[in-house]
């Protein structure tokens, strides 16, 4: 896993090297997730903007959240492009720090998908906001250096949109699920992390560290659904304007030749 060491945020990693179902793999320094921004020190932006090429980062935080934070580091840098695209309804303070405290989950999550109501939760972010999640596959598409797309802990908002994004581009469906799981090694780090944030320590705090982890079985679950439900990501983004150019463009940005 090419996970990108910095001082102010734990969960950030390339996407780079992952296997296609053509026997391709994506590109490196295209596609990159994260965590929380608010605390990247001046190596760190040196090293995402000079070594890696930044150029656009992805926001899915709520707006309550952004508002909460404040001023990010990278805010200031210029040639950076910043794209908020919140992928939660827009109801309070909700984060997604903990899914099980999030104001829509409960019993709209069950009723979506019982067998997994965190893969509930999930497939609300397509029914509830598909026009943001669309529209954060087609930044990914469309940016001139590396994209980066992150949220709160770098999981769930996160996890959703890189797997939309990667499977549209054939990445094989186990490859996904072992990036999404691959957050579950730093999960002890992303809450030590969260606590420090007056916006998320009262997520993070009602619940013990060992269920915010990532469960494999979970991406497992909600690609499958979407597959069952929409036919696939491919078609489901195309059925909510992601057209044929875009598919071709995210194609040329995270594929080999």
């Amino acid at each position: 896993m090419p996970w990108i060491e910095l001082e102010g945020a734990v969960n950030v990693r390339d996407l780079g090297g992952l296997p296609t179902s053509d026997g391709g793999k994506t590109v490196g320094g295209r596609l990159l997730r994260a965590d929380n921004l608010q605390e990247l020190s001046p190596a760190d932006i040196a090293m995402l903007v000079g070594d890696i090429g930044l150029t656009t980062v992805i926001d899915l935080r709520s707006t309550a959240e952004l508002t909460a934070e404040g001023p990010a580091p990278l805010d200031a840098v210029a040639g950076v492009r910043h794209v908020h695209l919140p992928v939660l309804p827009e109801r309070g303070h909700a984060t997604d720090v903990v899914a099980d405290v999030l104001l829509t989950r409960d019993d709209r999550d069950r009723s979506r998908f019982p067998g997994d109501p965190r893969a509930g939760h999930y497939l609300g972010y397509l029914e509830d906001r598909p026009g943001q999640v669309v529209a954060a596959v087609r930044t990914i598409a469309g940016s001139g250096g590396a994209a980066l797309v992150h949220c709160a802990a770098g999981k769930d908002r996160t996890g959703v949109v890189v797997a939309l994004a990667l499977s549209a581009v054939g990445v094989r469906a186990e490859a996904v699920i072992a990036d999404y799981a691959a957050t579950a090694m730093r999960t002890e780090a992303i809450i030590e992390r969260l606590r420090r944030s007056p916006t998320y320590v009262g997520d993070v705090t009602r619940k013990p560290a060992d269920s915010h982890q990532p469960r494999p079985e979970t991406m497992t679950a909600f690609l499958e659904q979407v597959d069952a439900r929409y036919g696939g990501v491919v078609p489901w983004l195309n059925d909510h304007g992601f057209s044929a150019g875009d598919l071709h463009l995210l194609h040329t940005r995270l594929r080999s030749p």
